[in-house]
């Protein structure tokens, strides 16, 4: 195992967070550069080993995944907090998931670790960063527009686009512009909300909202899945499948905007469609498939 040298950048401490002070990032980056990924199989055997307490596992783990946390925090450069404190946040959601981590489910770890990073860098973007006052009405329509984009993200297996989830809500895909802009800007989780300021804004956000770790894992399983029944089609039925089903992460498109796109007739959309369908019941993750549309 290739160690992160103390002279190039702080040692990685399982028990802490990182900590590269500016004159060293350059130095540290190339440092965790040199650590190698790991294979899955890698994986599975230091989990086995974490689970028994082993910490030299544990730091292992740790190091050969800072390469994701740099690559998340660059995401969110720019809202209140320098890369090395997104780094640093980072690195502490990367710990807590090598802790939680189940090898027994069969995720990649890499997939698991993201929510964890991504949660723990948004958090202390909103504790730390600048804020905004929020009216009361704004935070309810953010929390029913976080429930409404589960509900499909379970129904469609993909990210919904604005104009589903303004259906899925009964409004227009502006009003749900309008709250997700107020969403992405830095929020402290303890600003005084409403005309009396007498609440804070966790008193109306549930972590139950976010998506599980479990929950992010199991859909990019699923999306392999996808990816391997589409890999089985011709050039021209993989994409009218995706137009179809809104499966490459646009919005389903009827027959006729299908028709459009290859400058064909709907009815001949509906022919290679249904072919399409009949073929792909023959495949053994064509369930995955169905699930997505």
């Amino acid at each position: 195992m290739t160690r992160i040298r103390a002279s190039e950048a702080r040692q990685v401490d399982v028990d802490g967070a990182i900590e590269p002070s500016l004159d060293s990032l350059r130095l540290y980056l190339r440092a965790i550069g040199r650590v190698p990924l790991l294979t899955a199989q890698e994986e599975v055997c230091l989990a086995k080993r974490i689970e028994r307490g082993d910490v030299a596992a544990k730091q292992h783990m740790v190091e050969a995944n800072l390469r994701l946390v740099v690559s998340i925090a660059k995401g969110y450069v720019g809202r209140g907090l320098t890369f090395l404190d997104l780094i640093q946040e980072g690195s502490l959601g990367l710990i807590r998931a090598v802790e939680k981590f189940d090898y027994r489910r069969g995720y990649k770890f890499s997939t698991y670790a993201t929510w964890w990073i991504r949660q723990a860098v948004t958090r202390s973007i909103a504790d730390k960063a600048r804020t905004i006052r929020i009216p009361v009405h704004m935070v309810e329509r953010l929390n029913r527009l976080i429930s409404a984009e589960r509900r499909l993200i379970q129904q469609l297996g993909r990210e919904p686009s604005d104009s589903e989830i303004a259906a899925e809500l009964e409004c227009s895909p502006l009003e749900v512009r309008d709250v997700l802009r107020v969403a992405q800007q830095p929020v402290s989780l303890e600003k005084p909300i409403g005309e009396k300021e007498d609440s804070a804004l966790a008193d109306f956000i549930e972590d139950a909202s976010a998506r599980s770790p479990l929950e992010l894992a199991s859909e990019a399983l699923r999306r392999e899945s996808i990816t391997r029944v589409l890999a089985a089609l011709s050039t021209r039925e993989r994409e009218v499948i995706e137009m179809r089903y809104g499966i490459a992460g646009g919005r389903p498109l009827t027959l006729e905007e299908v028709g459009r796109e290859f400058n064909i007739t709907r009815e001949r959309v509906r022919q290679i469609e249904n072919r399409t369908l009949r073929k792909l019941q023959t495949l053994p993750d064509a369930q995955q498939l169905r699930e997505a549309s």
